[in-house]
């Protein structure tokens, strides 16, 4: 974060910039199981084990040993001067005194604000607010990410170098969305309230189940409260579906594809197989002719009773 000190008319003005609060709490989340003592992933466990691994190797214990080292010092000082800073607030009105170094601030943020909103912690940082909280927390929750890439990096180079045998997949699996609008192919299957629902995925659709397809009547999902459920609309996603032509157009000079040009098609990346195959077949569906034009919305009292028996 940065501070700017100003002095204006023999007064001293402090600025702080800080990210945006939202910001700083989703990294706080994410990083919540990394600083934990009882989780797996816990920071001071994973350095206990790489330091186990690579016991017999001077140079990596010694880096594991001044990581331990620094995480202590950051995330769980013991003096208050390893803090940084400590606040000190006095209340004219009442006389008392309250003093909070910044890890006692920021862990109130942290478990008082924005987790588990413990009662204790909020009591031990109340009298400081939530500005000075939050201002202590920033500085942590970077730290922390900041600790946790360069363990991330160092794990990746021990595997590289053949110390760990880490499976492929340990750093292969998806962990966050890159986009949260996405469209994929489906079937869809309506019955009464109180049909028998299907026991397994890969067990047919019990009895009483119909295909919702071209040919349903959708004014039976319209509700006497909400109006109508299903709506037949053309999808915002027809208007980026690449024909064929253009999926081979698009290539690189390299002959490989651009990311973002697959994430504006509503390919994940990486790609999966057969994307092309499958871009082409919604390509064509979404050409074909025929579709249904929406149905007429007959009035509540028309339809009541049908509506009734349907979810």
């Amino acid at each position: 974060m940065k501070i700017n000190v100003r002095v204006h008319n023999g007064e001293v003005r402090i600025r702080y910039e800080l990210p945006p609060e939202e910001v700083v709490e989703s990294a706080a989340a994410r990083l919540r199981p990394i600083l934990l003592n009882d989780e797996d992933c816990f920071h001071m466990k994973v350095l206990s084990a790489l330091g186990y691994i690579c016991r017999a190797v001077a140079q990596d214990a010694e880096w594991i040993r001044n990581a331990r080292a620094e995480w202590r010092a950051r995330v769980s000082p013991s003096p208050r001067e390893e803090s940084g800073y400590w606040s000190m607030v006095s209340d004219s009105a009442t006389g008392e005194e309250r003093d909070l170094d910044a890890h006692g601030l920021a862990m109130a943020w942290l478990y008082g604000d924005v987790v588990h909103h413990l009662a204790e912690r909020r009591r031990e940082g109340d009298a400081f607010g939530l500005l000075d909280r939050f201002r202590a927390a920033v500085p942590l929750v970077a730290w922390g990410m900041v600790g946790t890439i360069e363990l991330l990096n160092y794990i990746r180079a021990l595997n590289e170098a053949g110390l760990l045998q880490l499976r492929q997949e340990v750093f292969d699996e998806q962990v966050a969305l890159e986009s949260t609008v996405w469209e994929e192919p489906a079937e869809m299957y309506y019955a009464p309230v109180g049909a028998e629902a299907p026991s397994l995925a890969s067990s047919p659709m019990p009895e009483g189940w119909l295909r919702l397809d071209r040919t349903t009547d959708l004014s039976i999902f319209r509700h006497r409260y909400a109006g109508q459920l299903l709506q037949t609309e053309r999808s915002p996603f027809m208007k980026q579906l690449p024909s064929p032509e253009e999926v081979e157009a698009a290539r690189t000079p390299k002959g490989g594809y651009n990311r973002a040009q697959l994430v504006a098609w509503g390919v994940p990346w990486p790609p999966p197989k057969g994307w092309k195959d499958e871009l082409a077949e919604r390509w064509k569906a979404a050409r074909q002719d025929g579709a249904p034009a929406p149905q007429p919305s007959p009035a509540p009292a028309d339809f009541a009773q049908e509506t009734l028996d349907f979810d």
